[in-house]
């Protein structure tokens, strides 16, 4: 039975008579990821999002979409309809970002034990059933080692070895032999951000499937070394160019905490205050591990910015402004997803943050449409070997797979001996 929950349109009323590629986008927040693939050539005729703020930031912006809520209340024939495409017409992509928090390194991580990894396994089932030519997945850094911690079924339990479901990453490693099964090839890796143009260094791990052949990794367009010989990253400055101070919409520190951010100067953070008060400003949290480098932290003019969260304010990830003293605007934290200026972003001032937080950037969007458009004309995809493009190794898929059966090797033999 489905959920009562208020449809806003019944039907995409976009033509569906068009060359451009025809997308399906789930979990579509603030269109931060539809936007790029708009911009490289293909059309969103439908989104699935749940928030309510999200849902009218949707269909202000295309009060013609097609939109549906939550994923689990839609079987395939809903979803076309909503579409208005015809159960016959090829779906040419389908894209999301299931909410990340089950497998977020902050968080519980529970995989997909946890009530959002199950809608991830819908998103799952919904691309088995459409089948369409390509299908992107892209999430949290976590997911790479995230933990199945669910129950297989009969036909599933020849996806990975016996016992493996209690390794680390064996959810990323499910997913992927669940989608090759479904006759994908699958490549992924984890990405910056920064080197496809957003002035933010955000890592995320994105998925790419397609039913012709295997992918090869993103093209970067930007680097932080010049061996490649591409433009510098862009930085918060960069990002910023025109957007007036003066009336900006933004959440303000407490007076308690803001006194400390005076004491410091653009990209500095808590280690930079004066030895006696860094402990008094630090509270309990000074005896944390790591390097807490969230805590009072003034963005930097020359360089990218830190990961946008879903608010600026928070103690252990703060982002102020570099010269003001309070956090990023919700207009600073458009610009550093790439949205449009005129892209209306609805709800509170604190709805909005957490929709812009949550977005993909625009240009990592575009990196992915123009790949997709290349790759189904037959067309070459410029690559740069050995590139980095996180600050981690061996995330990729190949790296990740060798890893991960090396592991389950080493938990057999363990099991073996105590046979």
């Amino acid at each position: 039975m489905k959920r009562n929950i208020k449809v806003s349109n019944q039907h995409s009323k976009i033509s569906t008579k068009t060359k451009k590629l025809k997308a399906l986008s789930f979990f579509s927040g603030a269109m931060g990821l539809d936007i790029g693939l708009h911009k490289a050539g293909i059309n969103t005729f439908l989104c699935c999002e749940i928030d309510n703020a999200s849902r009218k930031t949707i269909l202000e912006n295309n009060p013609e979409i097609g939109l549906i809520g939550d994923i689990r209340d839609y079987t395939v024939d809903d979803i076309l309809e909503y579409a208005g495409l015809d159960s016959f017409e090829e779906v040419d992509l389908i894209v999301g970002g299931p909410p990340c928090q089950a497998f977020s390194t902050a968080g519980r991580r529970m995989g997909f034990e946890d009530e959002r990894g199950n809608v991830f396994l819908k998103y799952l089932e919904v691309i088995e059933k459409i089948k369409p030519q390509y299908a992107v997945i892209e999430n949290v850094r976590g997911l790479l080692s995230s933990k199945l911690a669910i129950e297989l079924s009969k036909d599933e339990k020849n996806l990975i070895a016996k016992g493996a479901e209690t390794i680390s990453g064996s959810a990323l490693y499910y997913v992927k032999k669940r989608l090759e099964k479904a006759g994908y090839f699958v490549s992924f890796t984890l990405y910056n951000s920064a080197n496809f143009g957003t002035p933010q260094s955000r890592e995320r791990v994105i998925i790419t499937c397609s039913l012709k052949s295997k992918m090869p990794y993103l093209t970067p367009t930007h680097s932080n070394e010049e061996t490649y010989k591409l433009p510098a990253w862009k930085t918060f400055k960069d990002a910023v160019v025109g957007v007036s101070v003066s009336e900006c919409e933004a959440m303000k520190f407490p007076e308690k905490r803001l006194r400390y951010f005076k004491l410091l100067k653009d990209g500095q953070n808590w280690r930079n205050l004066p030895p006696d008060i860094q402990k008094e400003a630090m509270g309990k949290s000074y005896e944390l591990r790591g390097g807490k480098t969230g805590f009072y932290r003034r963005l930097a003019w020359d360089k990218p910015a830190p990961t946008l969260v879903t608010s600026p304010a928070m103690p252990a990830t703060a982002l102020c402004h570099p010269t003001e003293d309070r956090p990023l605007s919700v207009e600073e934290y458009k610009r550093v997803q790439e949205f449009p200026d005129d892209w209306k972003i609805c709800g509170s001032t604190i709805q909005k943050y957490k929709q812009i937080g949550n977005a993909v950037p625009v240009s990592v969007g575009q990196a992915i449409g123009k790949m997709i458009i290349k790759h189904k004309k037959g067309k070459p995809i410029k690559e740069f070997k050995n590139f980095r493009y996180s600050r981690y190794k061996n995330t990729d898929d190949i790296a990740f797979e060798k890893e991960f059966d090396s592991k389950v090797l080493k938990e057999q033999k363990v099991l073996t001996l105590f046979d």
